[in-house]
């Protein structure tokens, strides 16, 4: 067994590719729409989904948007360096919700983004944790 994927439903299905691609550097695997259902998918990640876990966006035609609730914490990704993750991030428009630094109680570096639906994705700098 492995993990295919993770769904997140979002509500603007261009704008979170473009933030999932272009900000964070994944790339559109497949994208099909399903007129008889009202949805669209898009599957997104940093490598083919033969070779690992990717995202799956599902836009719900005509819901912009979605109680996120509290039990989903957050999505994490290895990075090289937390801080230049973040400068990145904010150089496209991207919004930073916890600058690089140690984690509480831990020595682990790591960041906080968010998505433009509100879903946060967690940065671990590589070799800290």
């Amino acid at each position: 067994m492995r993990i295919l994927h993770t769904m997140l439903r979002v509500g603007e299905l261009d704008r979170s590719i473009a933030f999932y691609c272009d900000i964070l550097g994944m790339k559109l695997l497949r994208r099909e729409d399903y007129p008889d259902g009202k949805f669209t998918l898009a599957f997104v990640g940093f490598q083919p989904e033969s070779q690992g876990a990717v995202l799956e966006l599902t836009f719900n035609w005509g819901v912009d948007s979605y109680d996120h609730g509290s039990a989903f914490g957050h999505i994490a990704i290895e990075v090289d360096d937390a801080a230049q993750a973040c400068a990145l991030v904010k150089s496209k428009g991207g919004k930073v919700t916890r600058e690089a630094g140690p984690m509480k109680h831990g020595t682990t570096v790591i960041a906080f983004v968010e998505d433009p639906d509100g879903y946060k994705i967690e940065f671990i700098q590589k070799g800290t944790q």
